[in-house]
């Protein structure tokens, strides 16, 4: 396993915060990072576009004056979510705006771009890709991908099928890089397990929907707070991709999430059909995404708490048999 040298010394826990669509804002990213972990957010959810300007200049600004104020413990770096599919034609615009920050990390999804991974790699910075399976882990990395997000069975929105277990055993036959990994993992032992594996980090999205912080709104943050592992449904039905969803808003949109049809992406329509009626609830917005590890999560706190948290649970996690 390896750890980057632009983490080495910065952080409390080998933790990514994953950026989650809508809900990853300056407030979360920013308190994640002053709490040791990597923060991260959708390029995407800066709305409009010139809005990422702003976000970045205070995020950058904002960790930098904290250094300042804390050379002993300087905060983890950020990162930005960029989707490289050709449907974002937002991408070259927000890579612009990445470059003028010198954005340290850049996590890229749906597609794999060389020319990408080297414009990051120009400013300084280092580019993980998520992927679902081998054929995608190889793809990035020949692409130049410094790192692997291995998105697991139980990771919440997209995620894969695939044991955490196997998916990291395979990954690291042939990659010895940095390896982030995301599946359920909402707890300090599992933070410890995900090491265990062989991951260098744990990549976690659904703990931090429940925070103070996180541009959810309340009932969501309740709903992930009173939910099981039971209560997460994989369906394609939304997106046109497989993902993971809370039963309980299914249930609130009018639809059985036992008998859910399955979705064909050159039909997805979120707004109405032909008639004007509603097509189908609009995913994210209504339909909310989470993973399998929320039986974990029990209240809303605020995140350097959350994190806090982790941490103890970390430190705590060792085999009572050793």
């Amino acid at each position: 396993m390896s750890m980057p040298a632009l983490f080495k010394g910065r952080l409390s826990l080998p933790v990514i915060g994953s950026p989650l669509f809508i809900v990853s804002n300056p407030d979360l990213v920013i308190a994640q990072c002053k709490a040791g972990i990597v923060g991260s957010f959708p390029a995407l959810n800066a709305r409009p576009p010139e809005l990422l300007d702003e976000w970045l200049a205070r995020i950058t600004e904002e960790l930098a004056a904290y250094d300042r104020a804390h050379p002993e413990r300087p905060s983890a770096p950020f990162a930005v979510n960029q989707i490289v599919h050709k449907s974002n034609n937002r991408l070259d615009h927000d890579m612009a705006l990445c470059a003028k920050y010198r954005v340290p990390m850049v996590i890229t999804s749906l597609g794999a771009r060389e020319d990408l991974n080297q414009a990051v790699h120009g400013w300084g910075g280092i580019t993980f890709h998520d992927v679902i399976n081998q054929k995608f882990a190889r793809k990035a990395i020949e692409k130049g991908a410094d790192g692997l997000v291995l998105v697991a069975a139980g990771a919440g929105g997209h995620a894969g099928q695939i044991s955490p277990f196997a998916f990291v055993a395979e990954t690291r036959r042939w990659f010895d890089g940095p390896i982030a990994l995301s599946g359920a993992i909402a707890t300090g032992r599992a933070i410890r397990a995900a090491r265990v594996l062989g991951a260098d980090f744990a990549y976690i999205g659904s703990a931090f929907i429940a925070t103070k912080e996180a541009n959810a709104v309340e009932k969501y943050k309740e709903m992930i707070t009173t939910s099981g592992a039971e209560d997460i449904v994989y369906s394609n039905l939304f997106t046109g991709v497989h993902g993971n969803y809370l039963k309980p808003s299914i249930l609130a949109s009018g639809l059985d999430p036992e008998n859910l049809p399955v979705s064909d992406p050159s039909k997805m329509n979120f707004g109405t059909d032909a008639s004007g009626e509603r097509a189908r609830p609009k995913a994210w917005k209504e339909i909310w995404g989470s993973g399998q590890g929320v039986g974990s999560i029990d209240a809303v706190l605020p995140a350097a708490e959350l994190i806090a948290r982790f941490k103890r649970e970390y430190d705590e996690a060792i085999d009572p048999a050793l």
